[in-house]
Protein backbone atom coordinates (compact mmCIF):
# COMPACT_ATOMS: atom_id res chain seq x y z
CA UNK A 1 0.00 0.00 0.00
CA UNK A 2 1.24 3.33 -1.26
CA UNK A 3 1.39 6.15 1.97
CA UNK A 4 -0.01 9.49 0.76
CA UNK A 5 2.58 12.83 1.13
CA UNK A 6 1.53 15.75 1.12
CA UNK A 7 3.11 18.98 -0.48
CA UNK A 8 4.50 21.85 2.92
CA UNK A 9 2.76 25.02 1.73
CA UNK A 10 4.62 26.58 4.59
CA UNK A 11 7.68 27.56 3.26
CA UNK A 12 6.14 28.04 -0.75
CA UNK A 13 6.73 31.37 -2.20
CA UNK A 14 3.72 33.30 -2.99
CA UNK A 15 1.94 33.14 -6.17
CA UNK A 16 2.66 35.51 -8.79
CA UNK A 17 -1.28 35.44 -10.19
CA UNK A 18 -2.57 37.36 -6.97
CA UNK A 19 0.01 39.74 -7.40
CA UNK A 20 -1.05 40.13 -10.80
CA UNK A 21 -5.01 39.78 -10.03
CA UNK A 22 -4.36 42.85 -7.60
CA UNK A 23 -2.98 45.26 -9.49
CA UNK A 24 -5.11 48.08 -10.62
CA UNK A 25 -4.84 49.55 -13.90
CA UNK A 26 -3.81 53.81 -13.93
CA UNK A 27 -7.19 55.17 -15.27
CA UNK A 28 -7.49 59.19 -16.16
CA UNK A 29 -11.28 58.44 -16.75
CA UNK A 30 -12.99 58.81 -13.08
CA UNK A 31 -16.76 58.61 -11.87
CA UNK A 32 -18.93 61.51 -13.04
CA UNK A 33 -17.00 62.18 -16.35
CA UNK A 34 -18.72 62.63 -19.18
CA UNK A 35 -17.30 60.35 -22.21
CA UNK A 36 -18.20 59.12 -25.58
CA UNK A 37 -17.79 55.32 -27.15
CA UNK A 38 -14.73 55.58 -30.32
CA UNK A 39 -14.65 51.54 -30.72
CA UNK A 40 -17.46 48.58 -30.92
CA UNK A 41 -21.16 48.44 -30.85
CA UNK A 42 -22.04 52.23 -29.35
CA UNK A 43 -19.65 53.83 -31.17
CA UNK A 44 -20.42 57.84 -30.84
CA UNK A 45 -22.14 57.56 -28.05
CA UNK A 46 -21.62 59.89 -24.91
CA UNK A 47 -22.75 58.58 -21.33
CA UNK A 48 -21.84 59.76 -17.79
CA UNK A 49 -19.28 56.97 -15.86
CA UNK A 50 -21.37 55.60 -12.98
CA UNK A 51 -18.68 53.38 -11.82
CA UNK A 52 -14.72 52.72 -12.65
CA UNK A 53 -13.16 48.86 -12.34
CA UNK A 54 -9.79 49.67 -11.27
CA UNK A 55 -8.76 46.00 -11.49
CA UNK A 56 -10.89 45.18 -14.91
CA UNK A 57 -9.75 48.85 -16.51
CA UNK A 58 -13.45 48.74 -17.21
CA UNK A 59 -15.59 51.56 -16.59
CA UNK A 60 -19.85 51.61 -16.40
CA UNK A 61 -21.83 54.14 -18.42
CA UNK A 62 -24.97 54.96 -18.09
CA UNK A 63 -27.07 54.03 -21.65
CA UNK A 64 -24.40 52.49 -22.79
CA UNK A 65 -23.64 48.68 -23.75
CA UNK A 66 -27.01 47.59 -22.38
CA UNK A 67 -27.52 43.86 -21.47
CA UNK A 68 -30.88 42.01 -20.30
CA UNK A 69 -30.23 40.17 -17.04
CA UNK A 70 -32.44 37.74 -16.25
CA UNK A 71 -33.25 38.77 -12.13
CA UNK A 72 -35.31 36.19 -10.00
CA UNK A 73 -37.50 37.93 -6.75
CA UNK A 74 -35.26 37.82 -3.61
CA UNK A 75 -38.66 38.36 -1.76
CA UNK A 76 -42.41 37.85 -1.30
CA UNK A 77 -43.42 41.19 -3.09
CA UNK A 78 -39.94 41.73 -4.97
CA UNK A 79 -41.12 41.09 -8.92
CA UNK A 80 -38.49 38.30 -10.82
CA UNK A 81 -38.55 38.99 -14.79
CA UNK A 82 -35.76 40.26 -17.47
CA UNK A 83 -33.85 43.91 -16.17
CA UNK A 84 -31.68 46.02 -18.56
CA UNK A 85 -28.78 47.25 -17.39
CA UNK A 86 -25.30 48.88 -18.28
CA UNK A 87 -22.68 46.44 -18.51
CA UNK A 88 -18.92 47.38 -18.09
CA UNK A 89 -16.92 48.71 -21.22
CA UNK A 90 -13.03 48.27 -21.82
CA UNK A 91 -11.32 52.12 -20.97
CA UNK A 92 -9.55 52.03 -24.35
CA UNK A 93 -12.69 51.95 -26.22
CA UNK A 94 -13.81 55.56 -24.17
CA UNK A 95 -12.64 59.07 -24.57
CA UNK A 96 -13.13 61.64 -21.90
CA UNK A 97 -15.04 65.03 -23.71
CA UNK A 98 -13.43 68.40 -23.30
CA UNK A 99 -16.33 70.49 -21.35
CA UNK A 100 -15.61 73.71 -23.26
CA UNK A 101 -15.44 71.94 -27.33
CA UNK A 102 -17.57 68.80 -26.27
CA UNK A 103 -15.29 66.71 -28.45
CA UNK A 104 -13.05 63.99 -26.94
CA UNK A 105 -9.65 64.48 -26.40
CA UNK A 106 -6.45 62.54 -24.79
CA UNK A 107 -5.37 64.34 -21.57
CA UNK A 108 -2.41 64.41 -19.25
CA UNK A 109 -1.64 65.24 -15.88
CA UNK A 110 -0.22 68.79 -14.61
CA UNK A 111 1.16 69.98 -11.27
CA UNK A 112 -0.68 73.53 -10.30
CA UNK A 113 1.53 76.10 -8.11
CA UNK A 114 -0.10 74.98 -5.06
CA UNK A 115 0.91 71.19 -5.89
CA UNK A 116 -2.62 69.67 -6.52
CA UNK A 117 -2.65 67.24 -9.64
CA UNK A 118 -5.30 68.08 -12.38
CA UNK A 119 -6.16 66.81 -16.11
CA UNK A 120 -5.16 68.75 -18.94
CA UNK A 121 -6.36 68.41 -22.77
CA UNK A 122 -3.76 67.72 -24.92
CA UNK A 123 -5.18 69.54 -27.50
CA UNK A 124 -6.34 73.07 -26.27
CA UNK A 125 -4.61 72.71 -23.17
CA UNK A 126 -7.22 73.79 -20.73
CA UNK A 127 -7.82 72.05 -17.01
CA UNK A 128 -10.40 69.40 -17.07
CA UNK A 129 -11.87 69.85 -14.12
CA UNK A 130 -12.88 66.52 -11.66
CA UNK A 131 -17.07 65.72 -12.11
CA UNK A 132 -17.48 64.94 -7.97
Amino acid sequence: MRILTYRKTAGRKPAIRHARNAERTAMTITRGDTVRVVRGDDKGKEGKVLRVHLKKGRVTIEGINIVKKHRRARTAEEQSGIVEMPAPIAVSNVMLLDPKSGKPVRTRTRIDADGTKERVSVKSGEPIPAAR
